[in-house]
């Protein structure tokens, strides 16, 4: 049974501006975004978008992600207490990133972006939805920096069980936060990557997206303790599963619209 070790959230002091993992950890996701995206620009221009185009797609998804994030876990997840401390929705070096807020406000941004470039919507998406888990692996390993998204209670004979001593309860838990970090980020960005080597219909990649996410958080979710969110705490649909079900529902139509429009 291990025990997390209760890192310093803040990654670098210089004087009084303290530099904090979880911000650290979501511009290594920005940067991977950045450099991915122009490889794959240089490499099938055919997709629309150049290199230089990259560097303001990018602007827009970093305002999409932290707005959108921040409102979703505001509006999805703790209304009640930002409702009775409405300063703290602007801390967000503290942790609190909702994925589903962060999705509509980059699907928001991507709209913007696709009309004042002129391109078709699902053209970027699909362009950038490989680019997407890499940044969602960083932000849950920076979630389990801060000790965080803890997991729900494990077997004390499972060798990564883990206690959270920011919890004071000593119950070994999963390490859910890594989970989510190796199946919606790593799993998820080694599909997409190998499946956009061909070309594929439009809107294709987009669903691929929605379904793979969606399974792999409604699976994590097994794991993770739920969150109260606006429908209660609930151990048997939770608040994050309810938000990925219409995803995959979604990208399976997707899928099948791309196909057959083929």
């Amino acid at each position: 049974m291990l025990v997390h070790p209760q890192f310093d959230p803040i990654a670098i002091q210089i004087g009084p501006l303290g530099v904090h993992w979880y911000g650290l950890m979501y511009l290594a996701g920005f940067i991977a975004f950045l450099y991915l995206g122009k490889l794959r620009a240089r490499r099938f221009p055919e997709r629309g978008l150049t290199p230089e185009a990259v560097d303001d797609l990018l602007t827009y998804g970093v305002l999409g992600v932290v707005i959108g994030g921040r409102l979703g876990e505001v509006l999805f997840y703790q209304p009640g207490y930002y409702l009775g401390h409405p300063l703290e929705i602007f801390a967000i070096w503290k942790g609190g990133m909702s994925f589903h807020g962060g999705f509509l406000g980059v699907l928001t941004a991507v709209a913007l972006f696709a009309h004042r470039r002129g391109l078709k919507f699902f053209q970027v998406t699909d362009f950038i939805a490989p680019l997407v888990p890499l940044g969602l692996m960083t932000g849950r390993i920076g979630n389990f920096i801060n000790g965080e998204l803890w997991g729900r209670p494990a077997d004390p004979s499972l060798p990564w069980a883990m206690v959270f001593p920011q919890l004071h309860d000593n119950i070994p838990r999963h390490p859910s936060q890594l989970y989510q970090a190796a199946g919606e980020g790593l799993c998820l960005f080694l599909i997409l990557w190998l499946f956009t080597n061909k070309n594929r219909p439009v809107g294709a990649v987009s669903g691929l997206f929605l379904i793979g996410y969606g399974v792999f958080r409604f699976v994590a979710e097994y794991f993770r303790e739920p969150d109260a969110g606006i429908f209660g705490h609930s151990y048997v649909i939770s608040m994050g599963q309810w938000l990925s079900l219409p995803m995959v529902l979604l990208g399976i139509y997707f899928m099948v619209r791309a196909y057959k429009q083929k």
